[in-house]
């Protein structure tokens, strides 16, 4: 199923180049055809992959702005994409897709530098949705451009971070989770609150993923992490 991106024209206009090239890996036709469609309607640029081993290939030619990546793939874990595209320093945004529901699956998507997770089946609008999510905090910037709390500096407009003046590499949810803590020192934020800014939706099951990201930030951030204060039952904060 690979090629060359595709678009269509509805009313007379191309559409499908607008808002940049996403990756599809899905190696279910019918499932893959389904998001491609709204894709392409949205405005995006869809090229599908039904294995790992060339959505990996395509990844590094193309440079895709997302990956809707199936866990489920006949030769390798969706997850394993994942763990390689991180392993290259790639931290294209990656959103997994996959029937499989169990909780420790959608951790340790997230624990691999996935994004966010979708279970089948799903709404296609609100996967489009979600990839637009993504790509908006990837691509958004705030007035003030240097943060600093405890021994971690961040860079907004260019979205780097740095510990006692080393660089660290997060995804793009990892950023925006540390950039929305660092905004608000002393104050603490739930977890619904922060899904709900970060993630862009609201979701008592959906706590959960905040804790593994709140994990995944203080592994990375070795001695700046000390900064994160867990508030038990609540949420978190951070404090100089």
């Amino acid at each position: 199923m690979s090629g060359m991106p595709e678009s269509v024209e509805e009313g007379g206009q191309l559409t499908g180049y607008d808002r940049g090239l996403v990756l599809v890996v899905e190696d279910e036709w019918v499932i893959a055809d389904l998001v491609r469609t709204y894709l392409v309607r949205d405005g995006f640029t869809v090229i599908v992959e039904a294995t790992g081993e060339a959505a990996l290939a395509t990844a590094h030619r193309h440079r895709p702005v997302a990956l809707i990546l199936d866990i489920m793939l006949p030769d390798m874990e969706g997850t394993e994409v994942c763990r390689r595209l991180r392993s290259r320093q790639d931290w294209t945004p990656v959103l997994f897709l996959t029937a499989r529901d169990e909780e420790v699956d959608r951790l340790l998507g997230l624990e691999l530098g996935g994004d966010d997770y979708i279970t089948k089946p799903f709404s296609p609008r609100e996967l489009v949705a979600r990839v637009r999510a993504v790509l908006r905090r990837a691509s958004g910037t705030v007035a003030e451009d240097i943060r600093c709390v405890g021994l971690v500096k961040s860079d907004m407009p260019r979205r780097r971070v740095f510990v006692e003046d080393g660089p660290v590499e997060l995804t793009v949810t990892e950023f925006d989770l540390l950039a929305y803590l660092m905004g608000r020192p002393g104050r603490v934020c739930t977890r619904s609150d922060l899904l709900a800014a970060v993630w862009g939706y609201r979701s008592d099951v959906g706590v959960r993923t905040v804790d593994v990201h709140i994990a995944q930030l203080r592994a990375k951030l070795g001695r700046g992490a000390r900064m994160i204060r867990t508030v038990r039952g609540v949420g978190y904060s951070v404090e100089g």
